[in-house]
């Protein structure tokens, strides 16, 4: 069975919208992925992060 009317050119510019909205959806996602991606594996260390914690009294001890 198939459609009783079917007009390719009103259906193309109906969904021409939500295609785009998806493509600059899933643009948008690949940036944040790279961009998460790429300030995990930096390799800078966190600021602190050379820091011991005592685990007896608490106290920080840098070196």
């Amino acid at each position: 069975m198939s459609a009783p009317t079917t007009n390719i050119e009103k259906q193309a510019h109906r969904h021409s919208t939500p295609i785009w909205g998806i493509l600059a959806a899933v643009i948008f996602g690949g940036l944040m992925g790279a961009a998460i991606t790429w300030t995990a594996t930096s390799g800078d260390a966190p600021e602190g992060a050379a820091a011991q914690v005592d685990g007896r009294t608490g106290d920080v001890a840098t070196e």
